[in-house]
């Protein structure tokens, strides 16, 4: 019988916490919390203090919302608790790129694998596929090099079970969690268990992603903790991307060859595909896709990744857009909210997206000609609804049409020259958004504040003005 070891040889001591009446959240909120905290983040030792029930509970509230990127509480509020239930990695956050500890690693660059039994979800074929390019991941960058075996024990043997499984930290059904691995060491270190309660496919949005699942806890059995990149693989909350696309972000691969080193066989002269860097929100340089309001929100696009600004808030929040929306492209082109509709549209070459709410509405996506704009135009740059006028403007880079939503019909004499309409502006209108009154157009790394009304340029800003940088 192999010996077991813990998940990342920390401790699991469970605690009770004592969640304060002014959360105001529900009982089963305050044990869905107990026990993620319990299992994420129970390790206070670090501190060299020792707590009572309230102020523990505190301190894990906190070190949780620092790892997320969260408006930093210590309390339990509804963002705190949107996080907690977002499906994710069952092994402890430990934070940036990190290993788990010192020597854990293997101590050989050829390993060996073993599949033990499959899902039913997917055939046999696509498990071992799935399996295989999930370690290529690794391999590719690395000098580590997987042999699989199909009896006895392997480095790293692959299992699928539901709830108790044999190793001391059962699985939750559905969602929650969906796998967890071991670190490196003898006996079932380096082993990965995946969740059989949960809908894996091969490559659908529509469940999650094996291959996905896979390379993530494959980079525990070879050693790596949690990032806190959100663009990067090893960070505990599970992200749609599209397989046949997928590229290991720089993040991980800095982190797996801290340990083991590049993969001696790849031509470093030789340009490779690489994945875009995370972005910063305090980049003097940042050319944002979209910016939208969203019910009182601020919503700023950027590649794969989006920041949420919301009143209670004293930092913008960063997220992948698939994180949200698995159905929404990466890399759009403009977003504006309709607030007579509730809605935001979301563009993206010639099909729009709408969103009530968080919810992609039913239809979608439609034409770009469906908003009112001439057949001929197939991509917009910026877009943004203008209160006072009930009109919705859209840019296509200089110039501007404008659309009477009570007539729905364009107005006469568009496009024009954006300058036409925003004095002083002569670059192309990369973003836009209304606030406040005041409609901000964004040009690169510029913003400029104005009065469309009165057609006057008040200020010129920095693109990082709204970011709470």
């Amino acid at each position: 019988m192999r010996s077991c070891h813990l998940l990342v040889l920390l401790s699991l001591a469970a605690a009770t916490l004592s969640f304060p009446a002014s959360t105001s959240v529900s009982r089963d909120d305050e044990d869905l919390a107990k026990k993620y905290l319990d299992r994420f983040y129970s390790s206070t030792e670090k501190t060299g203090r020792s707590f009572n029930k309230a102020d523990m509970e505190k301190v894990r509230i906190t070190e949780m919302q620092k790892f997320f990127k969260l408006n930093i509480t210590g309390v339990l509020n509804s963002e705190t608790l949107q996080m907690m239930k977002k499906p994710r990695c069952g092994v402890p956050d430990v934070g940036h790129y990190s290993v788990f500890g010192e020597g854990l690693k293997w101590q050989t660059n050829k390993l060996t694998y073993r599949i033990e039994n499959y899902t039913p979800d997917m055939s046999t074929s696509e498990v071992d596929n799935a399996i295989e390019r999930a370690l290529q991941v690794w391999e590719q960058v690395t000098p580590l090099r997987f042999t699989r075996i199909n009896s006895g024990i392997a480095d790293i043997m692959i299992s699928f079970g539901s709830r108790d499984h044999g190793d001391f930290y059962p699985f939750d059904g559905p969602d929650g969690t969906l796998a967890h691995a071991f670190a490196p060491s003898t006996g079932i270190g380096g082993d990965a268990h995946f969740d059989d309660d949960e809908s894996f496919t091969f490559q659908s949005s529509n469940g999650y992603v094996l291959f996905l699942v896979a390379a993530h806890e494959f980079g525990h059995s070879l050693g790596l903790s949690h990032s806190e990149d959100p663009g990067a693989l090893m960070y505990p909350v599970y992200s749609y991307t599209d397989p046949s696309r997928f590229v290991l972000p720089n993040d991980d691969v800095r982190g797996i060859q801290s340990l083991y080193g590049p993969n001696p066989d790849v031509d470093h002269e030789k340009p490779k595909p690489t994945q875009t860097p995370t972005p910063s929100a305090c980049d003097r340089k940042l050319v944002l896709d979209a910016v939208t309001t969203l019910r009182g929100e601020m919503f700023f696009f950027k590649g794969r990744f989006f920041w949420r600004n919301y009143p209670q808030s004293n930092k913008a929040e960063q997220n992948l857009v698939k994180n949200y929306w698995p159905e929404l492209p990466d890399n759009i082109d403009a977003a504006y909210e309709n607030e007579e509709k509730d809605r935001v549209f979301i563009f993206k070459g010639d099909k729009v997206w709408a969103l009530n709410g968080y919810d992609i509405e039913t239809g979608y996506p439609k034409s770009l000609s469906s908003m009112g704009l001439p057949q001929n135009v197939n991509k917009i740059s910026a877009a943004l609804y203008d209160q006072n006028s009930g009109k919705s403007l859209f840019f296509v880079d200089k110039y501007f049409y404008s659309y009477d939503e009570a007539r729905k019909t364009m107005d006469k004499g568009y496009p024009k020259l954006v300058e036409k309409g925003f004095p002083g502006m002569r670059g192309p209108v990369t973003a836009a958004v209304q606030k406040g009154g005041y409609t901000y157009l964004y040009s690169g790394p510029d913003m400029y504040e104005y009065d469309y009304t009165a057609r006057r340029q008040l200020r010129r800003l920095n693109v990082n003005y709204f970011l709470q940088c």
